[in-house]
């Protein structure tokens, strides 16, 4: 145990505490802005960002990863807030990080294995097309200052580690902040900066309980937006983890990451917060920063409140411009180019799954839909493929009044059809033997087209016989076929 836990914190002490101050730089504008899209004070998004982040180092199964309030958790929230205002959002908080308990001990992280690498590459470009597009406001109507502040960000960011010696040593994007800030503070430039985004909170956040009744009334008036804010907020943390693993090399326990995160939400509705997730755009920036350990995403949540509550002058005096750069460097090294240059040798089956993930999550700025509609093609491309691995073979035995059938493949919902169809039921033969050795039998839909072919030949005086069914097979047939069940086949025929 206490290698463990040396391992998950103080093996990278530096790059940890370093990137954990990158981190919780570039979490307050967006806690901010993620504040206002929810409707709500900026501090309820501050407040969140900082419990959330540092519960999950503690409780989380993916080392590493950053998890705060996100916009995709806050635009769920509009009407809620709107409705029924803050203290019901605060127990919609709370159910959802229950909810999300519960689904890590069902261990509804299994899941992911239904989700292909195609989609994970259109969510991942998608996320990456949403980031670059969040900062054209702080782009659009502006001076030449902030473009000429934004390159020179850029320029850091980039050039900076091939400075011999410090290089390496100290993450460029805190460099880029650094510097900025100091350029815009000597200068006195008009440009926007973090405290015109809205007023940080000047006190320590408080313990307190929703002011909402406890009736069934106000379960059905949150349930509704908890199981919204729950699968999102698990769905995102999944795919960040899975994102964040192949970043590091390193694998994850995504059950308890189910469970952290629902602990963590709790923490953050007790302390005035409102509901988050993981981040994949600030898990990038951790991951490139230099953070590997639980310490990076502990630091950035005790920074993020120390800065907020007690620098805040300091603070408000970053430049956007700093953060946009710093956002548009994640956004450009989330984005999977390599997926650009294989359109060419994957299947156009792949293509279409990761171009339409890209482009209903960019279309509706929702996640959730983006990656249904992406599983959803996968698994009918995955059928339509499986369906049409299918053999039907036949031979003639014992002078013509014998027909052998070799059924190879699999028989199931999108292969059924063909399965009925290879048959010839108006040839004339005594008997039909059906071999089933080589084949498998995967739903009721194959086993109602299997009792048809049976019926069809007994109808026509042929008699059938079924052999080398798998036990698994024999099974499911077994308990649904109807084919040699006198009443049944009678009343599927319509009496007739």
């Amino acid at each position: 145990m206490f290698r463990s836990i040396k391992q998950g914190w103080f093996s990278n002490i530096k790059g940890d505490s370093l990137a954990g101050i990158v981190v919780a730089l570039a979490l307050i504008p967006e806690a901010i802005a993620f504040s206002i899209i929810a409707g709500v004070d900026p501090k309820v998004g501050l407040y969140a960002s900082f419990c959330i982040a540092v519960v999950i180092a503690f409780t989380g199964g993916r080392p590493g990863m950053i998890s705060a309030a996100t916009g995709a958790m806050a635009l769920l929230m509009v009407t809620l807030v709107r409705d029924h205002g803050l203290e019901y959002l605060l127990a919609a908080t709370l159910l959802t990080g229950g909810l999300q308990i519960v689904a890590g001990y069902l261990k509804l992280a299994e899941l992911m294995r239904f989700v292909s690498r195609s989609v994970v590459t259109g969510f991942v470009n998608a996320l990456a097309i949403l980031i670059f597009m969040a900062q054209l406001p702080e782009l659009t109507g502006v001076t030449w200052h902030v473009y000429a502040m934004t390159l020179a960000g850029l320029g850091i960011i980039y050039l900076f580690p091939y400075v011999p010696v410090i290089g390496r040593s100290i993450p460029s994007p805190l460099v880029c902040i650094v510097v900025l800030t100091a350029v815009y503070m000597i200068s006195g430039m008009d440009i926007r900066s973090v405290g015109d985004m809205g007023e940080l909170p000047d006190t320590l956040p408080v313990f307190l309980w929703p002011d909402v009744p406890l009736t069934l009334e106000t379960l059905w008036i949150i349930l509704p937006t908890s199981v919204m804010l729950t699968v999102v907020g698990l769905l995102e943390s999944m795919m960040t983890a899975t994102i964040v693993d192949d970043l590091t090399d390193t694998p994850s326990d995504k059950n308890r990451e189910c469970k952290g995160q629902g602990i963590a939400n709790i923490g953050s509705g007790l302390l005035g917060g409102m509901a988050g997730c993981a981040m994949i755009g600030q898990s990038v920036i951790n991951v490139k920063s230099g953070g590997r350990g639980r310490l990076s995403t502990f630091v950035a949540g005790v920074v993020l409140l120390i800065m907020v509550v007690f620098l805040a002058d300091w603070v408000s005096q970053i430049p956007m411009a700093a953060l946009v750069a710093v956002m548009i460097m994640v956004s450009i090294g989330t984005f999977s180019w390599a997926s650009i240059r294989d359109l060419k040798k994957h299947p156009i089956s792949t293509n279409i799954v990761m171009l339409a993930t890209v482009a209903v999550t960019v279309g509706t700025h929702n996640l959730a839909i983006g990656v249904f509609v992406g599983v959803l093609l996968a698994a009918m491309f995955f059928a339509n493929k499986v369906g049409n691995i299918l053999y039907i073979g036949s031979e003639e035995a014992d002078d013509g009044s014998r027909r052998i059938y070799r059924v190879v493949g699999q028989v199931f919902f999108a292969s059924s059809e063909r399965f009925g169809s290879a048959f010839d039921f108006k040839e004339t033969v005594e008997k039909v033997t059906i071999d089933l050795s080589r084949a498998h039998f995967w739903d009721i839909t194959a086993v109602q087209t299997l009792d048809r072919v049976v019926i069809k030949f007994r109808r026509e005086g042929t008699e059938v016989e079924l052999i080398g069914l798998n036990e698994a097979s024999a099974t499911i047939v077994d308990r649904y076929a109807i084919h040699d069940d006198p009443a049944a086949v009678e009343k599927l025929m319509g009496g007739h």
